[in-house]
């Protein structure tokens, strides 16, 4: 759209707040809100259509008038000139290093340079602090007091802003495309094999405690909701996160006993602010059946493993580590930050007593084609198609001192793909038989042909 458009977008974005304002519509539900602002905003179209006929300048035609209606709804309820990215399913991951240097990468894995997302940097900012204020459970600051902003926005996706302590704002939206699925849904997409999830659906239903680890976007948070679809409908789940992104509020039909909790910012004042180690010790009270922890990040590590070890059995909790020994020392490293500074033989013990199986999930980036980003010449990049896949499963045994036991029971195999490993111990294997566990031929191999 041209610079007039925007700044047409922009006037009648005012204009329609103000009587929406007026009309008292905060009142109303969003979609009946949105709806009275859609007609708002057609009619000042037709009145601007008559001025400009009036004054001897064209009209809009109908395309420009749906498109200008369109980014109207978008700046009052959305992100902007972000909003048409966020609604292509086709887009994963979108960045923005300033307002007029945006990138977006497809699930295909193509990387394109995109269009300015707004007018200038203020403009931006404002525009994220307008979203800080609509989206979330509560009101979040983003200025320079408070340079970080982390938001689940209505589709699910997950925004991650910083200001001040950059150059030019920035700005990283991560779509997840995959919110309700299965753990059939993984196999259908290369992510775990036949055997492999029938080994996660039987844990899960066992009640196994379950760490998944991987690097950032490797897809932690949709192993975790595929998981999550294993859990019997008539159990209570609470989500623990410190910006909403599970998500699993948002599928009733499959979830329909849940509470979402959003760790909490201070106010302007100092105070109201709640920590991921606080909800995770309120958990506890909210008669929930299983616990899941969207991302452990530091010290709420310790109540956690204590609600796992003391009742909370089938919970479920994601952990950047770099393979699945690495979960137990990013579980430790985590520890040993928190106030009660538990000695390192002390922190393997409590895992140990707390987590049954450790999942690590890879990503890897398969060259595929080259291809330029569509508004410059000069900027090319490599296709590449991301594949994501579990690589490694390890069962905890103990711990001695100042390290774990365990066994690698699905290891990475000639693709990376986990492939059947170690035997387990056998009152595991039993466990998981009772609760469905199918294990492959190649799996009887590994265990000795031991009858099942």
């Amino acid at each position: 759209m041209t610079f007039d458009g925007h700044s047409m977008v922009a006037r009648l974005r005012s204009e329609v707040a103000s009587d929406l304002a007026d009309q008292g519509a905060h009142a109303l539900a969003p979609a009946d809100r949105r709806e009275l602002a859609r007609r708002m905003t057609l009619t000042r179209l037709r009145l601007d259509a008559n001025t400009r006929v009036a004054a001897g300048i064209a009209p809009l035609g109908p395309d420009e008038e749906q498109q200008v209606a369109r980014e109207v709804l978008d700046a009052l309820f959305g992100l902007g000139r972000l909003q048409q990215l966020i609604d292509d399913s086709t887009v994963e991951n979108i960045d923005v290093n300033g307002c007029d240097d945006v990138w977006v990468t497809y699930a295909t894995g193509e990387k394109r340079r995109w269009h300015p997302v707004a007018t200038s940097d203020d403009e931006l900012v404002e525009m994220l602090r307008s979203a800080a204020v609509r989206f979330g459970l509560s009101e979040r600051r983003f200025d320079t007091s408070h340079p970080e902003l982390d938001l689940r926005l209505p589709d699910g996706s997950r925004l991650s802003a910083l200001m001040a302590v950059t150059r030019r704002p920035s700005v990283s939206i991560r779509r997840h495309r995959y919110v309700d699925l299965s753990l059939d849904d993984l196999v259908h997409l290369g992510t775990v094999d036949g055997v492999l999830a029938s080994f996660l659906r039987a844990a899960v239903r066992a009640r196994k405690n379950i760490v998944v680890g991987g690097a950032m976007n490797a897809g932690k948070t949709t192993l975790i909701r595929a998981l999550a679809a294993e859990i019997p409908r008539r159990e209570r789940i609470v989500t623990i996160e410190q910006a909403l992104e599970l998500g699993l509020d948002m599928v009733p039909s499959r979830f329909p006993d849940v509470v979402a909790l959003e760790a909490r910012q201070a106010n302007a004042e100092g105070e109201g602010d709640i920590s991921m180690t606080q909800l995770v010790r309120r958990a506890s009270r909210m008669n929930a059946d299983r616990v899941i922890v969207g991302e452990v990040l530091g010290a709420e590590v310790l109540p956690m493993l204590n609600a796992m070890g003391q009742g909370r059995a089938g919970s479920l909790c994601t952990i950047h580590a770099d393979s699945s020994a690495g979960v137990f020392r990013r579980l430790a490293t985590y520890a040993a930050q928190a106030v009660e500074r538990l000695p390192l033989e002390s922190t393997y013990l409590l895992i140990a007593g707390a987590v049954h199986f450790a999942v690590h999930i890879d990503a890897v980036d398969d060259v595929v084609q080259g291809y330029g980003n569509g508004l410059g010449a000069n900027d090319q990049f490599e296709g590449v198609h991301r594949r994501r896949f579990v690589s490694s499963v390890r069962e905890v045994v103990d711990a001695d001192g100042p390290q774990m036991i365990t066994n690698e029971v699905f290891r990475p195999g000639p693709t990376g793909l986990a492939v059947p490993g170690a035997p387990m111990r056998t009152e595991t294997l039993e466990d998981l038989l009772a609760h469905g566990y199918q294990p492959g031929a190649m799996h009887r191999a590994v265990v000795g042909g031991t009858p099942w």
